[in-house]
This record gives structure tokens, C-alpha cells and sequence, in this order.
């Protein structure tokens, strides 16, 4: 077998079986594991899939900038979203992420609506401005441009300072195993930072970052309590992380 078309069967298991492991696949393919992890160090390179311990899984297609992400217009963002505000109850302290799904979620809070927004995304501030029953708390920090949030020392050292009622987290990941995980570092310790000063962690996920892994881990999946996807998804994808005890949330 050539080694691309090694390398399409490989990508074939991946999506047929939502992982693939490396000793499994020299196996199979009579070749040494060298020759497998060079496969899927290439192929990861090419940004097809994610590479684990071990082996690979299925690579988040989550990798636009926040500008090129608010550009698309989706009805499964709007879904996530409404349900998401649909959670929030007057008098809360909630946490918004960064990230498109959670500004379309502050622009489908209540306009009544009497609550403490707490945010480290001057994108959901600025949303936040026309909902006069709502007080916004801003984290300042070093902007990180590329999802126009705050990160940083001074952000994780104002964050120090709240304690929340439910935290809306933006994800490019949701795997059973892999747990969840975003395309950025600074970005991986913020959310896991803000997190620890929620009593709840609700993720929003659109289901193609259902079953992928991103390379930096902000957690394991239990870290969320319930998990918003679109009521399309497969049950075959959603089935694991109600399995690991995570509260499935169709919008």
C-alpha cells in the first residue's frame, strides 16, 4: 500500500470510528508504529487530525478568528445560543466566554433581565450595553486579538475576585476521553480558571467539535455539567458524554 493511500484509509478509520490507535494500525498495515506516527505527525501537520497519546483523533475544524467566525451566520448558532439564555435566571452572577455563539447569547438575554454578567470579552460588553437590568463586570488582561478576549496574569488575578453562579464556556472540543479543549494555551488556562470560580459549567458546541480534540486541554468532560448542542446531532456523538455523566442539552 502506497503511503497515501495509507493515509486516506487512516482518515477513514478516524471518521468511521472516532479514533484510531497506532500499534492497531501498524497491525493491520504491516508496517512499524515509526511509520504509522509518521503518518499522523504528517497528517496532523496538514491540521486532518489531532495526534494523542498513542494515536489520533478527529481534528477540530474550529481554527477561524473571531472575525472570520462572526461573518458566519448559522440557525445551529442561534439554537445553542437561545437555549443557553433560556438558562439564566434573574438575580445570577453568569460568566460569559468569548467566542460568537456566546455574543449571539447576550444578544438573546431578556432585555428586562436583572443579573451581574461577568466577561473577559469586550465583544460581549459592548452587547451587554442596551440591557439596562444587566450589570456588566469586565476582566481586564492582555488582549488575545485572535478571539478578542482578555488572558493573562492580571486577568486570572481580577478573576480571583468572583464567585459565580454558572459559567457559559465556548469550546473548539468535546471529546469522552479527550475531555475538552480550545486552539490556544493562554486561552486553555483562562477558561479552566473561570470555570473553578463557577458553581456550574454549561458548554456550548456546535456538533461538528463534538468527538474532536484541539491541542490544548482545558479539561476533563467533566468539568461541564451540561453540554448545549443543536437537536440535529447524532446520538451516536452525544451518547459517550451523556454515558461519562454530562447532561445533554438539545436546542
Amino acid at each position: 500500500m502506497l503511503t497515501h493511500q495509507r493515509k486516506n484509509e487512516i482518515l477513514a478509520r478516524l471518521k468511521r470510528e472516532g479514533q484510531v490507535i497506532a500499534k492497531t494500525l501498524s497491525e493491520s498495515f504491516g508496517v512499524s508504529e515509526d511509520t504509522i506516527r509518521r503518518d499522523l505527525r504528517e497528517l496532523a501537520a496538514d491540521g486532518l487530525l489531532q495526534r494523542v497519546h498513542g494515536g489520533a483523533l478527529p481534528a477540530s475544524p474550529a481554527v477561524a478568528d473571531f472575525a472570520q467566525r462572526q461573518s458566519i451566520e448559522s440557525d445551529t448558532k442561534r439554537a445553542v445560543a437561545a437555549a443557553a439564555a433560556k438558562m439564566v435566571s434573574p438575580g445570577q452572577v453568569v460568566i460569559l466566554d468569548g467566542g460568537t455563539t456566546a455574543v449571539e447569547m447576550a444578544r438573546q438575554l431578556p432585555r428586562d433581565l436583572t443579573a451581574t454578567v461577568v466577561t473577559h470579552s469586550p465583544s460581549i460588553a459592548v452587547e451587554l450595553v442596551n440591557h439596562p437590568g444587566i450589570e456588566v463586570i469586565i476582566i481586564g488582561g492582555r488582549l488575545f486579538k485572535h478571539s478578542i478576549v482578555t488572558v493573562g496574569t492580571a486577568a486570572m488575578e481580577a478573576l480571583s475576585h468572583i464567585r459565580a453562579d454558572v459559567y457559559f464556556m465556548g469550546v473548539t472540543g468535546v471529546h469522552a476521553t479527550a475531555g475538552l479543549s480550545t486552539g490556544d494555551l493562554e486561552e486553555a488556562y483562562m477558561k479552566r480558571a473561570l470555570s473553578a470560580h463557577a458553581a456550574e459549567t454549561v458548554v456550548m458546541a456546535s456538533s461538528d467539535k463534538i468527538n474532536a480534540a484541539s491541542p490544548y486541554m482545558i479539561g476533563e468532560l467533566n468539568l461541564a455539567s451540561s453540554i448545549i448542542v443543536e437537536k440535529s446531532t447524532e446520538a451516536a456523538l452525544t451518547e459517550p458524554l451523556a454515558a461519562a455523566g454530562v447532561t445533554i442539552v438539545l436546542a
